[in-house]
């Protein structure tokens, strides 16, 4: 369990705090908006208001403590950088930033976030790419060349195991787990036989997962 203050409790901070808290963490959400922490206050148990740009609010939640402090404020982007960079001095020990430009990254990695992630742009880019590509059915990217796809298997597949059909060598990916419905299998070896209904999630470079999808089953 970890213990995780979230700053900022809109739309992407409350979805944060809700599975952060699903996942058994500690939570604390601080919003300056007393109505909003309202809405809330049934949901988690540590609620605070507070205008976290003034640096007494920071110190008062002893942000040291916490293992993650997120930064999700709105549309803000001073307050971002100044709330940021005050968790720092104040010796949080790691600061996660929401930016919504690659501008305001950077600014908010110079004054001291540990990373720093877009909503809104890692979300495009995922649609992006399920819709681009056929039978895409997730998609998480890696690096910038690798990435792990959720697709079907081929028609020719079912009944047949990987060692059989060579899988790795033939199509340059890397199965790692079978998915059949809601059931998610780690794969541990070669000799699954594949049944249909079957989905794959693979490790792989984009071209190649784009043509082996391009071949699986609607």
């Amino acid at each position: 369990m970890k213990s995780v203050l979230i700053i900022g409790i809109g739309t992407v901070g409350e979805h944060l705090a809700n599975k952060m808290q699903e996942l058994g963490n500690d939570v604390m959400i601080v919003d300056k908006s007393e109505e909003r922490i309202q809405e809330l206050s049934a949901t988690f148990k540590n609620c605070f208001v507070g205008d976290c740009e003034n640096e007494g609010v920071l110190r008062s939640l002893g942000v040291n403590n916490f293992d993650y402090c997120f930064v999700t404020v709105g549309q803000n982007s001073y307050a971002s950088l100044e709330i940021t960079s005050s968790l720092k001095e104040l010796g949080a020990k790691h600061v996660v930033s929401k930016a919504q430009k690659v501008r305001q990254a950077e600014f908010l990695r110079k004054v001291g976030a540990d990373e720093v992630f877009f909503p809104e742009r890692e979300i495009a880019e995922k649609l992006a790419v399920r819709y681009t590509a056929d039978n895409i059915f997730d998609y998480i990217e890696l690096t910038s060349e690798y990435s792990i796809f959720e697709i079907p298997i081929l028609k020719e597949w079912k009944g047949k195991n990987i060692i059989e059909l060579n899988i790795r060598n033939k199509y340059n990916i890397n199965i790692i787990a079978i998915k059949h419905g809601e059931k998610l299998t780690p794969l541990s070896n070669g000799d699954y036989r594949f049944q249909e209904g079957d989905h794959i999630l693979i490790i792989g470079k984009s071209t190649d997962a784009f043509r082996l999808s391009a071949k699986a089953e609607n």
